[in-house]
């Protein structure tokens, strides 16, 4: 299909075509976990929404390279590692591989590339020598280097700050981060090398201004660098990297290059949690193991996270994952009649997705070329409305109001079969695997409860609506369901 994906950019903060610079395959970047805890549902928002958009590009027919770093050593690491009273390699190793179990579990393709701050820190130590040599990076008294914002004049065109923002950010971030502020020319400058502190314990490297560690920004840096080189298609992260982080990426890439570096910024907005921010004082802070005790599935949790549009704030709630277990049912249904109807039913769309591989496939593909699932079909609405900027809520509305329309037993084996592989089609592209299909289990209702429940129809057929939902609520709380249609009801044990 030649349609192409549009993306809004933050730099520009306009509408654009995601294509590849070089025609052939996009090549993109996304800021991967620090990897100290389990990650929660929050920071896999921002990592579902960025699968989304690699699914769609490469539906669409263009292979992609995606590299997503892990930030192996920071403060966080380093601090928690201690108190745990492991090597900073096997505390970080051991979350790494909790992060990969939880994204097989959502269905995240693997990248293709996935590097590690600690395996690059000699790239690290080469891009701030080129810094230094240029003017735009110095070496404090301690064996810090700061890289200087000054030398820099396109400092802010991410985030569009004026310079006042700018400062008070920095101030901000550095009250976080660092304890001696007094060691920087300026408030704004930001670190690229931080000198080695007797809390470090025995984690630090050598440099040519001391022992110590790379700043935190670096790292991604000079990973993009050894991937992909001094420009590349698209970056993308949540919106809360945008500065400093993102910030600080422009900065010291493109004073250490001749390139241009991202040439399209995608960023995901936050998640929210009944309304607030997500907060670990308050226990809201989720994981899918929280969830996976409350008995919510991942593919549920995955459903909710690309409900709402990524660049606006989505509010997670428990009855949001209720919401999506009956829409996956609904799904899962549909998907099983076309499966009757077709003349040849192999497979259900439980299994239409392709497992990711465990040790990271480098192998350019899409996943739609895994099978014969290559084409909307009728659900092609929803296709064209996923290529406008990513619009997954509109494109799962699409889907469902074809659903909706649909009259399985009035298709044709080839229409059948054609409308269930468009159906696949569009659950690949959004990585939705769908459950087993709940048949409702039939009982033998007590006369009493049909009783109560054939009152409950007769006041609805006469628009008595109060006393039909009293009665309602009486037959669930004795552990009954009604299930209503155009001709009569049903009652089912809950």
């Amino acid at each position: 299909m030649p349609a192409h994906l549009t993306l809004h950019d933050t730099l520009t903060r306009t509408d654009r075509e995601v294509t590849p610079l070089d025609g052939q395959t996009l090549r993109f970047y996304c800021c991967g976990p620090t990897v100290y805890g389990p990650a929660h549902i929050g920071n896999f928002r921002t990592f579902v929404a960025q699968d989304v958009m690699r699914r769609v590009v490469e539906a669409s027919g263009t292979p992609t390279l995606h590299v997503r770093n892990i930030t192996d050593v920071d403060d966080k690491t380093i601090r928690d590692s201690q108190k745990a009273g492991q090597s900073l390699i096997d505390f970080t190793q051991s979350w790494t591989a909790k992060f990969h179990t939880d994204c097989d579990a959502l269905n995240l393709l693997r990248p293709h590339i996935e590097p590690s701050a600690v395996a690059h820190i000699p790239q690290q130590i080469a891009m701030i020598e080129k810094l230094a040599a240029g003017g735009h990076a110095y070496a404090a008294a301690d064996g810090s280097v700061y890289f200087r914002v000054s030398s820099f004049k396109d400092y802010g065109k991410l985030s569009h700050l004026e310079d006042r923002e700018l400062r008070l950010g920095a101030s901000e971030a550095a009250s976080a981060t660092d304890s001696d502020e007094y060691t920087k020319d300026s408030l704004t400058d930001f670190a690229l090398w931080k000198a080695r502190k007797p809390e470090d314990g025995e984690n630090f490297w050598p440099s040519p201004w001391g022992e110590g560690r790379p700043g935190w920004h670096l790292e991604c840096s000079a990973m993009i660098l050894e991937y992909l080189g001094e420009d590349f298609d698209l970056h993308s992260g949540g919106v809360d990297l945008i500065f400093p982080h993102h910030e600080n990426e422009i900065a010291q890439s493109c004073c250490s290059t001749h390139g241009k570096f991202a040439h399209h910024w995608m960023h995901v907005a936050h998640l929210m949690v009944d309304g607030g921010k997500m907060s670990k004082s308050i226990g809201n802070l989720y994981t899918l193991e929280d969830l996976a005790k409350r008995g919510y599935s991942a593919a549920e949790v995955r459903y909710v996270l690309i409900s709402g549009h990524y660049s606006a704030p989505l509010n997670f709630t428990m009855h949001s994952l209720d919401s999506a277990r009956q829409a996956l049912q609904k799904m899962a249904k549909a998907d099983k009649a076309l499966e009757r109807g077709s003349p040849n039913p192999q497979h259900s769309a439980s299994d239409s997705n392709p497992p990711s591989s465990s040790d990271g496939d480098s192998t350019l593909r899409s996943p739609a070329a895994d099978s014969e699932v290559r084409a909307p079909g009728p659900f092609s609405e929803a296709w064209d409305t996923l290529l406008k900027d990513l619009n997954v809520p509109g494109a799962l509305g699409s889907i469902f109001g074809t659903l909706n329309k649909l009259k399985p037993a009035a298709l044709n084996p080839e229409e059948a079969a054609a409308t269930r592989n468009g159906l696949h089609f569009m659950l690949q592209t959004l990585g939705i695997v769908l459950p087993p299909v709940l048949e409702e289990v039939a009982a033998d209702v007590p006369p009493d409860i049909q009783a109560l429940a054939q009152q409950r129809w007769d006041a609805k057929q006469a628009k008595d609506w109060a006393t039909a939902d009293t009665l309602r609520k009486q037959l669930e709380a004795a552990g009954w369901l009604i299930k209503d249609s155009k001709e009569g009801f049903s009652v089912v044990a809950k």
